[in-house]
Order: C-alpha cells, then structure tokens, then sequence
C-alpha cells in the first residue's frame, strides 16, 4: 500500500516537472508504531475530541504546508501546491507520513487519475478602440493560433449558442460573440470551433463578469474570453445596429494531462457498510501556497483524523484528500464515478470542508435541504445550525452550488454538506455585525492569490469550525440514529437544473 503510493507521487512528480523530493521515500511502519486496538478505547465523545483541537498544532502544520510549498519555486517561481508541482507531491507525501504516524488505527489506500491541467501565461482582448477590464480567459481555453494575436470582426451568436445552428456562417474566420445561458462554455467554445471561429468571447447575461471553465478539452475548442455585462452591452448595441465591430484576441496557454493522487483512510474499527465520509481538496492554484484554499481544510482533517485514534468509534470513518479540486474537482469526481453501486450506497453522508479560516470570515452553512438534494442533507444541515446554535456563535446560509467536492456525491446520491468561511464573496453589513471582520471586502482578500500564506488563516475562526468538524465525525461515528438510510443513487433534476458551478469556475 505504501510502495503503491510512494510509485504514484513519483509518477505524479515525473509526469510534470521532474523533480525529485527526497522526502518522497515515505518510511515504513515500524513495530513501535502500532497502534492500541479500537476496542480497548472509550467510545468516541464530541466533547472530548473538540477539547483536543489546539490551534497551536494547526499553526504548526500550516508553517510546515507553506515550506512544503516553496517546493514549488523552481518551476513556478513562488511558492505553490498546484497538481503537477513539487509543492502537491510534497503535500501528499506530507499527508501520507502524518496518517501512517498513527499505526494501524486507519487503512490508508490511494487512488491514482489522469487529470487535465491549464496555465495561462498572458492573454489580452481588444474590441474596437477599448481594452475591456473584465475580460478573462476561460479555465482550460486552448491559446490562439501559434500562440499569436488573432483579428477578426466580432460575429453575434443567435440564442445561446447551444446549437450549431446558432452561428452564422460569417463566424468562420471571425470571433464568435455568445451569450451565456443554459449550456456549458465548453459547449459554446467547441460549437464555435466547428464553425469556424478563430476565437469566441462568452458575455454574461448579467453585469458582472464570468470567471468560467471550458471543462473536458475537445480538439475543436478555441481560444475563449468570458466578459461582463456591462462591457458586452455596448457593444451588442452595435451588433445589432448592423454596425463593424472588430476586435484582436491573443491566449498564450497550454492545456495538458497529468498523474496525481487521491488519499483515503478509513478506520480499521466501525461499521464498514456504515460509512461517515469527509474531504478536503489538498491542493492550491498555481498562483499561490494555497494555506487557507485549501490548506485549512485539510490540516483539520488530518489533525481530526489524529485526534480520533484515541476512541473507538461504532461507524467507520473515511477521511479524503481530494486533488484537482481548483481545475473543476476532478479528484471527487474521478472518486465517485469509479465506485461501483454497493460501495456508493454504503457511504451514508459525505461532508466537505473547504476554506475553513478566511480572514474576514463568517461562519457559512450550505443551505442543503432534502427537496433539492439526497435525503439526509437536511439533517446535516441542521447538525451545524445546532452546533453553532450551542456555541452561541451566528451562522449564515450559503448556497449549495457545486462550488466544491460534495458535487459528485450529490449527484451520484449521495447526502451531503459543509461548512465554510468565505472566499471572493463580499461581506456585508449585517454579517459585519455578526462576526466583526470588515464590510465591502471580500471574505478572503487573498483567495486564489500569492498572499494566501500562514498569514492569511484566521486562527480563531480555523480552531472553531475544526471543533466543529470532530463534532460532526463524532456524531456520526457513534450512532446514525434518527439519519435517514441511503436509498438511491439518483440525484433530483432540480439540483442539476441550478448548478452554474463545477469547483470555483462557473461551467454555465
């Protein structure tokens, strides 16, 4: 199980960036190691595990993540914990040596994925005489022609560009303009390829602008900008005045697959057709260390995952580290499609915890009700609404919209849930009151960028919901008395018809 391992992240290290860790070669067990067995172990207590969160050790491991991802300066010049990079094989390893510290308490098995990975290394839109500054290239775009500037008249897609019927042929040689709406990007780019576009631009259909993903490459997929309202709405005026627009668009990108690794342990004790199940995403963006996105999550897992080798528990327990969450959740999702239909129904909730420290933090549910989601969802919901109630501490309600790893589980069926603390939203005033921090700014001013270091975690808002993650093992390990038994695997449509979001990039 280890040699598999150790074999993975070499791969992983190889496939991209060739570098070797020397910490790599993880240690085998040894006989001072083993652990008591969980029968000779109190029951598990929630006040008791909560009691044994320190913020010191979860200060400590945040200082040993960010060393960890300095690994990634060679390649990217600052430190990151993207897939692919020095950083992420390092964070495995780091991961992988921390859980096999606990002896025999956890089966530890890793699962190995092809994942695609894109960089963009500069990019500039054009139209008219403006330079708009809501342009953005889409996750995963192809770059322009032999990485050049590309000039064409922009074309109006009619409807959404859905269909291929939706583009004229004057779009061939030219770039396509396309509204979004109910079809993914991806859809739109390739629609456009095929129809001969040297590049599309997706306008969104509200002021903001769209930070979005064109998912799976498909070889007919062209270099694609997403672009605000506001600055679409001008020039649609104009469009459709039978007025010439055009415009100059230049991607320098790169799009390529790679090797990396989920990690799992589940507890050698418990109810293995009973599982609690919980995750974090062990990886960062390349732009940054990634010490709150998703460091903070992580580090709680593991540190709860330490903690709970002194009980026993009566329900299995299967802690995940997830990679590929920050390029459209990949390693949940790789997870999930691969389990064959005994095993899905065996995991009785799934529980995410991503972004766990922000600065200017609240304290967020994902509002998860039973009519849109798989039943049991709800009753997950309201164990942290209780939580939070005793603690005396606000909460606020955020949406359940596919903006982390618990997607793939609902949509195969499965209950689930989480908490979080923030990332670009912005804080308002009645939340300003609620948990201090300040109104107008984002809930992490560092979210996805190179400040997101050690410095950057709320250490009191990391400590309160890392108690409030042992809570929920604890619960559950003990009794699912009163939680809804697993029934289907079948996700209602409703939950599909509102999901805009596969990781933190819109798709639609």
């Amino acid at each position: 199980m280890g040699h598999s391992l150790r074999l993975a992240l070499c791969a992983t290290v190889a496939a991209t960036s060739a570098l070797q860790i020397p910490f790599l070669n993880s240690p085998s067990r040894t006989h001072d190691q083993v652990a008591v067995q969980p029968s000779e172990k109190p029951l598990i207590n929630s006040t008791a595990i909560q009691e044994a969160i320190s913020g010191d050790r979860l200060l400590r491991r945040a200082e040993k993540l960010y060393e960890i991802a300095k690994l990634g300066q060679e390649e990217y010049n600052h430190p990151t914990r993207v897939i692919g990079s020095a950083g992420h094989a390092g964070t495995l390893n780091y991961i992988y040596e921390e859980l096999l510290k606990l002896g025999d308490y956890y089966d530890i098995s890793n699962q190995s994925f092809p994942a695609v990975s894109g960089k963009v290394f500069e990019s500039r839109l054009v139209i008219g005489n403006d330079v708009p500054t809501s342009a953005a290239p889409m996750g995963l775009t192809p770059a322009t022609k032999n990485k050049e500037p590309v000039h064409g008249d922009l074309v109006l897609v009619k409807n959404e560009g859905c269909q291929s019927t939706d583009y004229p042929t004057d779009v061939a040689g030219s770039i396509a303009f396309i509204k979004r709406g109910t079809c993914p990007f991806g859809t739109k780019s390739e629609n456009a390829g095929r129809a001969g576009a040297i590049a599309a631009i997706v306008y969104n259909d509200e002021k903001e602008g769209v930070s979005g993903t064109l998912g799976t490459p498909s070889p007919y997929h062209v270099a694609t900008f997403g672009l605000s309202g506001d600055e679409a709405e001008p020039v649609i005026k104009k469009l459709k005045q039978t007025k010439r627009v055009d415009a100059i668009a230049y991607i320098d990108a790169e799009v390529g697959s790679i090797l990396t690794v989920n990690i799992v342990a589940q507890t050698t004790g418990g109810d293995p057709e009973n599982v609690v199940m919980l995750g974090a995403h062990s990886d960062s963006v390349d732009a940054g260390p990634g010490i709150n996105d998703d460091g903070s999550g992580s580090l709680s897992l593991l540190e709860v995952a330490s903690q709970l080798t002194g009980f026993s528990v009566n329900n299995a327990v299967r802690f995940a580290w997830w990679a590929g969450e920050e390029e459209g959740l990949l390693g949940s999702d790789y997870y999930v499609a691969t389990l064959p239909e005994d095993e899905n129904q065996k995991i009785r909730l799934f529980m995410d915890y991503d972004m766990m420290g922000s600065p200017n933090f609240a304290y967020q549910i994902y509002n998860a009700t039973n009519a849109i989601n798989p039943n049991g969802s709800e009753e997950l919901r309201d164990l942290y609404i209780d939580w939070y109630d005793e603690q005396k501490l606000n909460y606020t309600f955020i949406p359940f919209d596919g903006r982390s790893d618990y997607d793939g589980f609902i949509r195969n069926g499965i209950p689930g849930g989480g908490i979080a603390t923030g990332a670009e939203g912005i804080k308002t005033k009645k939340e300003q009151e609620q948990f201090g921090g300040k109104a107008g700014d984002w809930y992490d001013p560092c979210y996805h960028q190179l400040c997101d270091d050690v410095g950057n975690v709320n250490v009191t808002a990391w400590v309160v919901n890392t108690k409030l993650i042992a809570h929920s093992v604890a619960t559950y390990a003990k009794s699912f008395k009163g939680f809804p038994k697993r029934t289907t695997s079948v996700v209602s449509e409703a939950y599909v018809e509102e999901t805009k979001y596969h990781g933190p990039r819109l798709f639609v």
